[in-house]
């Protein structure tokens, strides 16, 4: 049997992650085991190291933590038909979902129990560390953009559907801001395999990185007449929706929105955006015995601030609040069993950001999550394991 070892976050806050023996844990119906070869930091792995109580107080300890991974199959659960031994997979560990609490599904950690409709198969000329920025961000993207509870696109395809839809007379458009964050890089491509066109925002030296995700437009955030240009270039189409990552940017959809309403009031506008990330709060917002206080304030006072929005404009802003995201038969299962494969082969979807590799081995993942906390722009931070 082989020979496990983790990152294991012995207790409650405990800072560092301390590196161990770990058991081997043989896959049951559903699951495959993956040596990993390479593990994805993202800002929720050192926000739930911190506020594990808060955010998920399900959670036993010890514990192993970690979402994005990617490796190769070595063993098989009983009845998974879709992978075998050998097989270059990538995928998101679910130790930290309610479904789960065990270790042994975690990403940080040599050998990482993961469910089969979490997976998907990775080409050969695409590495473990390319492959490894991909889980969350998969998720959280999916979630909002085809969940029933958010803007319940139509699903993503490859090739991907026309747009406009045959007997259709207008195209139809998504405002998705931060397309350079890890979430928007993947919520671009998803929309654009959807059929979807796409019209996103960045800093300016991100804008030909995001238009090379499939955004027709990019705009600065900061600019000063962004309201006034994302209206400019919606003329005409029929928008399904904003889905928003970073500062203030649900609040600059929604003053799209309006005045888009006010203007051309005969063209469709959905009036939902989906919430997916605001202002980015660096360590020091969750240190502290009152952390939490300061989380469940903001939390009350953006649902606040939202509840005001929508009765004075019927513009609803929803925070995406992840629930079954692990099911089976989830949106997030489906784009991974139906699509992430065969879009990867196809290059129609490509792993992004790029990866930014701080290092190999267990102990280096202390160091990203470190370099994780004061932030990076169109990069995810990859530890590569031995």
């Amino acid at each position: 049997m082989p020979t496990n070892k983790a990152a294991w976050i012995p207790a409650k806050k405990a800072v560092p992650l301390q590196v161990g023996d770990a058991p081997y844990t043989p896959p049951g119906p559903g699951q495959i085991v993956v040596r990993n070869g390479a593990v994805g930091i993202n800002p929720f792995d050192w926000v739930l190291q911190m506020q594990g109580p808060l955010f998920a107080p399900h959670l036993q300890y010890p514990m192993v933590l970690g979402i994005d991974v990617a490796g190769t199959v070595v063993e098989v659960g009983p009845d998974v038909t879709r992978f075998q031994v050998g097989d270059r997979v990538a995928g998101s560990a679910v130790s930290g979902d309610k479904s789960s609490g065990n270790a042994a599904e975690g990403a940080f950690q040599l050998y990482s129990v993961l469910r089969e409709h979490m997976v998907a198969p990775v080409p050969d000329e695409v590495s473990d560390e390319q492959a490894a920025v991909l889980g969350l961000g998969i998720g959280t993207a999916a979630y909002g953009l085809f969940h029933a509870n958010y803007l319940a696109l139509d699903l993503p395809q490859v090739p991907p559907p026309s747009n406009p839809r045959p007997r259709e007379s207008l195209s139809r458009v998504i405002i998705i801001t931060g397309g350079a964050s890890s979430v928007g890089s993947c919520a671009i491509q998803l929309a654009v395999s959807a059929g979807y066109e796409v019209v996103s925002t960045s800093s300016p030296k991100n804008f030909a990185y995001v238009k090379g995700l499939g955004a027709s437009h990019v705009f600065d955030y900061n600019s000063p007449t962004l309201v006034a240009d994302l209206v400019r270039v919606l003329d005409g189409r029929e928008l399904v929706g904003a889905y928003t990552v970073g500062a203030n940017a649900d609040q600059v959809c929604a003053a799209v929105m309006k005045e888009r309403l006010a203007k051309t009031p005969q063209l469709p506008t959905r009036k939902f955006i989906a919430l997916a990330g605001g202002a980015r709060r660096g360590p020091e917002a969750f240190r502290g015995t009152l952390a939490p206080y300061r989380m469940m304030g903001g939390m009350v006072s953006m649902m606040g601030r939202n509840a005001v929005t929508k009765l004075l404009s019927g513009i609803e802003i929803k925070f995406i609040m992840i629930v079954g995201l692990v099911e089976p038969d989830s949106c997030v299962s489906r784009v991974y069993l139906d699509f992430l494969g065969p879009a990867l082969a196809a290059k129609q979807f490509v792993p992004a950001p790029e990866p930014q590799v701080v290092g190999r081995g267990l102990e280096k993942i202390n160091d990203a999550l470190e370099i994780s906390q004061g932030g990076v722009s169109a990069r995810k931070l990859v530890v590569s394991l031995p």
